[in-house]
């Protein structure tokens, strides 16, 4: 699954065109790497996003075209920063 819809999918970032300008402007790696919005994300991948002052790290559990809301936390484990990662550039 390509790395936007997946932090859309699993609601790390709550649109899709916020996570394309996060992974356009270099913010996303993917294991160590910086990752383009097109990159595929695999199972046990560790997602890092940096918004300004604030960090997320993630492992990626599980991949799913389509979950319901209540039960996209379980696509990820969050490993360090915060949850709410949903801001405006």
């Amino acid at each position: 699954m390509r790395l936007d819809k997946y932090l859309k999918v699993s609601r790390i970032i709550k649109r899709r065109t916020v996570a394309k300008e996060a992974c356009d402007g270099k913010r996303v790696s993917i294991n160590g790497k910086t990752a383009k919005a097109g990159t595929e994300v695999n199972e046990g991948d560790i997602i890092e996003i940096t918004f300004k002052e604030k960090g997320i790290k993630a492992k990626v559990l599980k991949i799913s075209e389509h979950v319901r809301k209540d039960e996209a936390s379980a696509m990820y484990e969050i490993l360090e920063g915060e949850e709410d990662t949903d801001e405006e550039e």
